[in-house]
């Protein structure tokens, strides 16, 4: 079957800048729009003010507009069944199912299903209430790690050093802090090691698994301060040897996809398996139920694969015998926030862009939280602004365009890491 001439894109972020990029790229050269998108992917696609959370008016503008294939973005119109109700209509989808979306919108769901299936994780205990949680700390080892069960826009965890701070985590969360998303948390010890990333495209029990990354959960350089969506990301991810990704696909990926499928789901759509590197070995973090942010703007750049041609194979339930293959470049990724995020930040700065030939080659800006003003100015929009996206033969060079981009944009609330890399970089 030819693939689709026309492709609706489902987001706002940078991660569907990237996506809306990658599948403009395609041989087939798709019609690609996008909803409710932002001002930088206005530029590439046409947008539509519709919101993610808006299922009925996703199935009209797809309807309308005469869509043949829609790939979700974002994790809440997964969870809110958006590709359940595009199949009903027969229209192709890139993404899970409700069902499969549970596994990141309940992080006990996923829980339950790495214990039952004895996939390397951290023991760990479910919690309702105050009083049986504050126990359960009081027997397990600190540093300690508690997390809201629902959705909580990457803010609902917390990593506490001391019996005092998991307390008053407990206590906040379950006191209604993300509301319905937290009547339920789950306590698990603390791993030690190193994050990686890995985003495995799955078409039930097929899958194809896209190059290493490892992003940077928190604000400050140096690893310090509160966790966040993500300040940046790199791709390959060196610590992940042949070797050790070898061991990764047989002790994580290939068992996870098939508990899933054990379990009853029909998953199509991007697993993404957070990893914590360990003495003993690989160990999951979470699972998420679509591409990360910003881990795809530099695993996409980086494939040499048709995107569009992956993904409807995967949504088709044609990804068998699928071959991966991935430019030799280095991809870096520097997220430029609002000044104050991940806690209150403005709206509505102006933001000034070098122009795209002064950029360093093979450099690119991706919006994410971005909109116009009234005078048609781009400005800030979200926590996480822009991220600045390099390819290069060297890791180093990949950092120092991306750096230089990141220099050349102008906005009086601009912040960003100066540190993206700089663990691999500091390894050689």
């Amino acid at each position: 079957m030819p693939l689709p001439s026309s492709v609706l894109v489902v987001g706002s972020g940078g991660r569907e800048h990237a996506l809306v990029r990658s599948l403009l790229g395609s041989p087939a050269h798709p019609r690609v729009i996008c909803a409710p998108g932002n001002a930088g992917i206005a530029q590439d696609a046409p947008c539509f003010p519709v919101a993610v959370d808006h299922i009925a008016g996703l199935i009209a503008l797809a309807q309308q507009e005469k869509v043949e294939f829609v790939v979700v973005g974002p994790e809440v119109p997964l969870a809110l069944g958006l590709v359940d109700e595009l199949i009903k209509i027969g229209l192709p989808a890139y993404g899970p199912k409700a069902d499969g979306a549970r596994l990141e919108a309940s992080k006990v769901f996923t829980k339950e299903i790495l214990l039952k299936y004895q996939i390397p994780t951290a023991a760990a205990g479910f919690f309702r209430e105050v009083a049986p949680a504050l126990a359960y700390l009081r027997t397990r080892p600190i540093p300690i790690v508690i997390k809201a069960d629902g959705l909580a826009a990457g803010k609902g965890v917390v990593v506490a050093a001391t019996l005092a701070e998991a307390e008053a985590a407990v206590r906040d969360l379950l006191g209604g802090k993300f509301g319905a998303s937290s009547s339920q948390i789950l306590i698990e010890d603390c791993l030690f090691g190193e994050e990686t990333s890995q985003l495995v495209i799955v078409s039930g029990r097929d899958y194809v698994m896209l190059p290493t990354a490892q992003d940077h959960k928190r604000i400050g350089d140096g690893d310090t301060g509160p966790n966040t969506g993500g300040m940046g990301a790199y791709s390959p991810a060196e610590v992940v040897t042949p070797e050790l990704f070898a061991r990764i696909e047989r002790e994580i990926v290939r068992p996870s996809v098939n508990a899933i499928a054990d379990e009853g789901i029909d998953f199509r759509g991007t697993l993404f398996i957070g990893l914590m590197l360990t003495p003993t070995g690989p160990s999951v973090i979470e699972y998420n139920a679509r591409f990360g942010d910003p881990e795809t703007q530099v695993v996409l750049p980086r494939l040499a694969t048709d995107l569009l041609a992956l993904l409807w194979a995967a949504a088709r339930g044609e990804l068998g015998g699928v071959k991966l293959a991935v430019k030799p470049d280095y991809a870096l990724c520097v997220v430029i926030a609002a000044q104050g995020y991940p806690e209150s930040f403005p709206k509505g700065d102006v933001i000034t862009f070098p122009a795209p030939a002064s950029l360093p080659p093979a450099t690119f800006i991706y919006h994410a939280g971005t909109a116009k003003n009234s005078a048609g100015q781009v400005v800030t929009n979200g926590g996480r602004v822009l991220g600045a996206t390099a390819l290069a033969p060297s890791l180093a060079e990949a950092a120092a365009r991306a750096y230089a981009a990141c220099d050349a944009v102008q906005c009086s609330s601009k912040y960003f890491r100066r540190d993206i890399g700089a663990r691999q970089l500091n390894r050689r």
